[in-house]
C-alpha cells in the first residue's frame, strides 16, 4: 500500500493511504509470497480474465509462484445440489483452521447460460468461515466452461499454495462434467451423498463412484440417522463391486452432520490416512504427475480450439458451412474437414 502526503485546513501534514491500482508482476508475486490476500485476489482476477494482456501477466505470475506451490493437500468436494456442500465445507473448513491449517476454498458457482450471470453466493452461505483469518473463499463463475472448472481453477490452486494455504478445498457445481474436471486437479476426491431422498440408487453410477476416494453421507442427524446408516451399508456394498484403484487405495463410506458438526474429525483422519499411506507420499506424487500431463494436453486442445474459432477467415466461412450442413447439402464431416483445411492455409 502506498501513502500520499496532504495537509489539513490548518496546514498540518497528514498521511492518506491508498491502494495501487495496477501493481507490477513483481509486486504481486512478492505480495502473494508474503500471504497478502489483496495481492492474491488481484492475481486470481488476472487469471480469470479473458483479456490477452491480463492472460500474459497471469502467466508470468504463475511461473514465479510455481516453485513455491505443491505443498498443500488438495481436496475435491462434489455432490448433487441440495446435498449440503456449502454447509459441509464451512464446517469442515472451520474444523481445519482450528487445527491450525490455512484453508482456501475455491467455490465454483453455476453461471446462467442465458444471462451469463452468476449467483456467487458461497461467501454469503459460509458466513462464519469467511470471517476466519486463516481461511480464504474465492467464488468464481463457471461461464462457458463445460465442466464448471478448468485451467483457471487449477492455476488459482498454485497461487493459493504460494500464498501459504496448506489445504485447498475445491467445490464442484455438482452437475455435468465438473466432477471429472475437479478429479483431475485434486489429491483426494470426496463425494457427498444424502440418505432417504432416493439418492442411494441414483448415486450408484460407475463413473462418479470410481472417481470417489471416499463417500460421505451428509445430514446424518435427527430422524435421518437410521436412514444414513442404511445408506452407508448400501454404498459400501456398491463399492465392493468395483475393481481396486490403481494406487491401492480402498474407498470408505462415512457419515456426518455438518450442522451438528459430528463425524468431521473422522473424515479428516481418513484423508490423512490416504495422504500418508505410502512413504514419501508416492501416491500423491504419481497422481500429480499424471494430472500435469493431462492438463498439458488439455491446454493444447483448448488453445487450438480457441485459435480456430478466432481465425477471421474461419469466421467468414463457418456460417456458410453451417447453412450448407443444416440444409443437407454437405455432410457435417465434410464441412469440418474443409474448414480445418482452410485453417491450415492461414
Amino acid at each position: 500500500m502506498a501513502t500520499k502526503k496532504n495537509t489539513d485546513g490548518n496546514g498540518n501534514s497528514k498521511i492518506k493511504s491508498f491502494r495501487k491500482k495496477n501493481p507490477s508482476v513483481a509486486e504481486l508475486v512478492q505480495g502473494i509470497l508474503k500471504g497478502d490476500i489483496a495481492n492474491l485476489a488481484r492475481a486470481i482476477t488476472l487469471v480469470e480474465s479473458t483479456n490477452i494482456e491480463h492472460y500474459q501477466k497471469s502467466n508470468e505470475i504463475i511461473d514465479h509462484c510455481l516453485p513455491h506451490s505443491g505443498k498443500s493437500i488438495r481436496i475435491g468436494i462434489t455432490g448433487v445440489p441440495g446435498v449440503g456442500k456449502s454447509t459441509f465445507i464451512e464446517t469442515f473448513g472451520s474444523f481445519l483452521t482450528a487445527q491450525e491449517k490455512k484453508v482456501a476454498v475455491l467455490a465454483v458457482d453455476p453461471s446462467s447460460t442465458i444471462s451469463k450471470g452468476s449467483i456467487l453466493g458461497d461467501k454469503t452461505r459460509m458466513q462464519e468461515l469467511v470471517k476466519d483469518k486463516n481461511a480464504y473463499i474465492r467464488p468464481s463463475p463457471t461461464g462457458h466452461s463445460l465442466g464448471g472448472v478448468a485451467r483457471k481453477t487449477r492455476e488459482t490452486i498454485i497461487l493459493c499454495e504460494a500464498a501459504g494455504f496448506d489445504t485447498i478445498l475445491v467445490e464442484t457445481v455438482g452437475v455435468g462434467q465438473s466432477e471429472t474436471a475437479v478429479h483431475g486437479m485434486v489429491d483426494f476426491f470426496l463425494l457427498l451423498k444424502l440418505a432417504g431422498a432416493g439418492d442411494e440408487l441414483q448415486g450408484i453410477k460407475r463413473g462418479i463412484m470410481e472417481m470417489a476416494d471416499a463417500i460421505v453421507i451428509n445430514k446424518a442427524d435427527g430422524n435421518n440417522i437410521e436412514q444414513a446408516n442404511l445408506a452407508k451399508i448400501e454404498f459400501t456394498k456398491a463399492l465392493h463391486l468395483f475393481p481396486p484403484k490403481d494406487n491401492g487405495w480402498t474407498p470408505e463410506v462415512l457419515s456426518c452432520s455438518a450442522i451438528q458438526k459430528t463425524g468431521i474429525s473422522e473424515i479428516w483422519d481418513l484423508i490423512k490416512a490416504y495422504i500418508n499411506n505410502t512413504p514419501g507420499n508416492d501416491r500423491i506424487i504419481a497422481k500429480r504427475r499424471i494430472q500435469n500431463k493431462y492438463w498439458l494436453l488439455q491446454t493444447i486442445e483448448d488453445q487450438l480450439k480457441q485459435q480456430f474459432y478466432q481465425n477471421p477467415y474461419i469466421k467468414t466461412h463457418l456460417d456458410i458451412k453451417i447453412k450448407l450442413v443444416v440444409d443437407g447439402k454437405i455432410s457435417p464431416f465434410r464441412a469440418a474437414e474443409e474448414l480445418l483445411a482452410l485453417a491450415k492455409t492461414q
